[in-house]
């Protein structure tokens, strides 16, 4: 038989068919399947469909043979450059959102996006130990700090990093950050609009505000900000968005407005609500990402990452429910 149809179970009601068919048939890569998908050799229900459709319990899964059958090992499907199956399995598990031309990360806490001195783990680097997987080697769109978490932008391919890099330039991508900074900004919502310069310092690279006569070597940068939530006058959980994308930016803004980002060791926010059972971890979390998908006709890529462990905690422990916003209402 060259054709068998599989029925979704019970508890994998939900999940996206390329999710699916990652556990069920682990041999068949992302690329392949879409072919499989736009050729109609993989159907739900008789039906053509995309990667991405959520499949509902009982549907029917039509598998052709070429996909059930496990495919002949290579030597470019084993982990090149002795990247590990955890190390794998940590850059799937991050995923968020994938389709050909783009993956959206969910960044963990702690880990660099980009090597540099003294970094040889990192994430740009283990996307490139999975050139096999994505069938080119991913390129960073844009980058977030190592202690920064959140939606983290990667293209599949030179054609869209293009693309989505000029989308940036314009402008025309929508980022909301989430933060917990120390007392309440004044007005609730504002604008910080402050030139940046960098600055070495005991704690490594930053940035600080320009002084008069630095024009030429001076940053652009301008935030907007709004109090979603307040635990009295010792904190505040605020939404961020950049019109600009200068490094430390979020942090050097709030820190200037007299506000600096809770566990920001590098502006003066280690020691906010340090006897509070807060984690002494930066709490700036990248939470939504809204851009023009880099294929003309495509719907805009959405996505909202959830909020990481000790940022949970620390919105459990101070009373705040991240629940009450939804996505479309955020800031």
């Amino acid at each position: 038989m060259t054709i068998e149809t599989k029925r979704v179970a019970d508890d994998e009601a939900g999940l996206r068919l390329d999710r699916w068919f990652r556990v069920h048939f682990p041999d068949v890569t992302y690329g392949y399947l879409q072919k499989l998908l736009r050729s109609g050799q993989v159907r739900v229900d008789s039906k053509r469909v995309q990667a991405n459709a959520r499949l509902e319990a009982g549907q029917q899964v039509r598998v052709p043979l070429v996909a059930r059958k496990p495919a002949v090992p290579k030597p470019s499907l084993q982990p090149p450059l002795g990247l590990s199956k955890a190390d794998r399995d940590f850059i799937e598990r991050m995923i968020l959102f994938e389709d050909e031309h783009v993956l959206v990360l969910n960044k963990p806490f702690g880990i660099a996006v980009q090597g540099g001195t003294g970094t040889k783990r990192h994430i740009d680097g283990l996307l490139a130990g999975m050139a096999d997987r994505f069938g080119d080697r991913p390129r960073l769109v844009h980058r977030l700090d190592r202690d920064t978490t959140g939606v983290l932008l990667v293209a599949k391919h030179r054609d869209a990093a293009a693309k989505l890099g000029r989308i940036f330039q314009t402008r025309s991508a929508a980022k909301t950050y989430w933060a917990l900074v120390k007392g309440v900004p004044k007005p609730p919502q504002g604008k910080v609009e402050a030139a940046l310069v960098k600055a070495a310092g005991p704690d490594g690279d930053r940035v600080r505000k320009a002084l008069p006569g630095e024009q030429d070597k001076a940053m652009h940068a301008t935030t907007h900000y709004a109090v979603i939530d307040r635990v009295a006058h010792k904190a505040a959980w605020v939404s961020l968005k950049p019109v600009t994308g200068r490094q430390h930016q979020l942090r050097a803004h709030m820190a200037l407005i007299g506000h600096p980002i809770v566990g920001d060791n590098k502006y003066e926010g280690d020691k906010v609500l340090a006897d509070s059972g807060i984690a002494p971890m930066l709490h700036l979390h990248a939470r939504r990402l809204v851009i023009p998908h880099p294929v003309p006709g495509e719907p805009r890529i959405d996505v909202t990452a959830p909020l990481p462990e000790h940022m949970r905690k620390s919105w459990e422990l101070l009373g705040l429910d991240p629940a009450r916003f939804d996505a479309d209402r955020e800031g």
